[in-house]
């Protein structure tokens, strides 16, 4: 098996001619999850799901899902982006009169988003989907690269709160050059997915095992926590912080 690196670099290779620039980081995969050419497709793979809470990553990947549950006027759950401000509660009904594809724009949910703090988050139940994006993904659900660190410690915080269990689906929308056939070796704090919707296919991933619960503390820094305010939140109450 070639080394994480290596199989990440032939993937973004692959992916620049398909992926659609950010407007910050152009095609600097290294900075963010890339939508992509016929992400809606890969979308509505999964889309049935999003009938349940959903808790969506703020990949570009995403957009297609969060513009789907804006049309849909369902609310949802959103990280701010690496967390700096904590988590965020979409309410279409608390948004703009603009079209859905702008309305599912990081910028436009941060401005109109309400921010959770974890006892309010803790009161909006049980998520049913978490949905992201990946730089890469394994054919045996282990997401690497962009983002990945993040999304384990979410699940941390979620599992923590009793938000999430073995029953809540965990799906990975991403182009099909994206997904590799390399077994990746799973350790004790990743968190595979699912499934994993591409425009061409829908993969179904075995369970390996359970999965992850509450924050790894050993791997949190004081930078960490002073940071992202719901790991200082978490800290405080461990008396930690």
């Amino acid at each position: 098996m070639q080394h994480p690196r290596l199989i990440r670099q032939r993937i973004w290779d692959r992916l620049a001619p398909v992926a659609r620039p950010d407007a910050r980081f152009h095609l600097d995969f290294e900075q963010f999850v890339p939508d992509f050419q016929g992400s809606d497709v890969a979308t509505g793979r999964i889309a049935h799901l999003a009938d349940a809470l959903c808790f969506v990553t703020p990949d570009n990947a995403m957009l297609a899902l969060r513009a789907h549950l804006i049309r849909e006027g369902r609310s949802f759950l959103m990280a701010s982006y690496n967390l700096r401000r904590g988590f965020l509660l979409v309410d279409p009904a608390a948004m703009p009169a603009l079209a859905p594809e702008d309305l599912a724009t990081l910028d436009v949910i941060e401005r109109h988003a309400r921010p959770l703090d974890l006892a309010a988050l803790a009161a909006m139940g049980r998520i049913g989907l978490v949905a992201t994006g990946a730089s890469a993904v394994s054919v045996d659900g282990i997401r690497f690269g962009r983002g990945h660190t993040f999304l384990d410690l979410e699940w941390g915080i979620f599992s923590h709160l009793g938000l999430v269990d073995e029953r809540t689906k965990i799906a990975a929308i991403t182009h099909d050059v994206q997904l590799v056939d390399d077994l990746l070796h799973l350790s004790d704090g990743d968190l595979p997915v699912d499934l994993i919707a591409t425009p061409t296919r829908l993969v179904v991933v075995a369970r390996q095992g359970r999965r992850p619960r509450g924050v790894r503390w050993d791997g949190i820094d004081t930078d960490m926590i002073d940071t992202i305010p719901p790991l200082r939140e978490l800290a405080q109450d461990r008396g930690i912080a």
